[in-house]
């Protein structure tokens, strides 16, 4: 087995690992080092930050079903994107495979709608 054909895949990792050390190195010789303890406090949208409680609080539902609906979505165009790439040369078993990939979105769709996850409150 020949490595040629991973070479490219190696050297793309490698240009983002040398950007990545690059900017970090760049960044520490660039950039500004007057620090003060407004900049070291933590920052929450403009609003003062609160302490939080010791047993942690509780999200409301409507935040984990956007989380979920985003992953659903998400998810979806990972695996609908290079199917519809290489729909052409897929046999049958790639259409019905992706028919029951749809199905089982559409299942965590309905989930979604009779949870409430859609209604704008």
């Amino acid at each position: 087995m020949s490595l040629s054909p991973y070479v490219p895949i190696i050297g793309l990792f490698a240009l983002a690992a040398a950007f990545a050390l690059f900017s970090i190195a760049a960044a520490r010789f660039a950039g500004p080092r007057r620090y003060n303890r407004a900049k070291l406090e933590a920052y929450e949208c403009g609003i003062e930050p609160s302490p939080q409680p010791i047993g942690g609080t509780r999200f409301p539902i409507k935040f984990y079903l956007t989380a979920m609906l985003f992953i659903v979505f998400d998810v979806e165009m990972i695996f609908l994107y290079p199917w519809a790439v290489s729909f052409d040369i897929l046999p049958v078993f790639g259409f019905v495979a992706m028919l029951v990939f749809i199905g089982a979105v559409f299942v965590a769709y309905a989930y979604e709608w009779r949870r409430g996850g859609l209604d704008w409150d």
